[in-house]
């Protein structure tokens, strides 16, 4: 339960920081989910919006979004420019 409890600390500190980035960039986000969480992110003059899921990987940890988003924790500043390329899109 113990290691559970540490990758869900992990996770949520990585999609804080991300959606930390997301306002700079005219996103507007919502964390969700409770133990297990994903953050919900939207673009409010389009209204597209995507969920990020923050996942450990071979070499760290990783963002995933729909459709076919993934770019590593440790760029927050790219993660945050392609989310926002994204959603931008009309």
């Amino acid at each position: 339960m113990a290691s559970t409890s540490a990758y869900a600390r992990q996770r949520r500190t990585h999609l804080e920081a991300l959606a930390e980035q997301l306002p700079e960039r005219g996103l507007v986000s919502r964390m969700l989910g409770g133990e297990d969480p994903v953050l919900w992110a939207w673009h409010p003059h389009t209204g597209r919006q995507t969920i990020v899921f923050a996942t450990p990987a071979k070499d760290g940890w990783l963002f995933l979004w729909s459709p076919d988003g993934q770019e590593s924790a440790e760029d927050l500043d790219l993660t945050a420019d392609s989310i926002k390329k994204l959603l931008a899109e009309s």
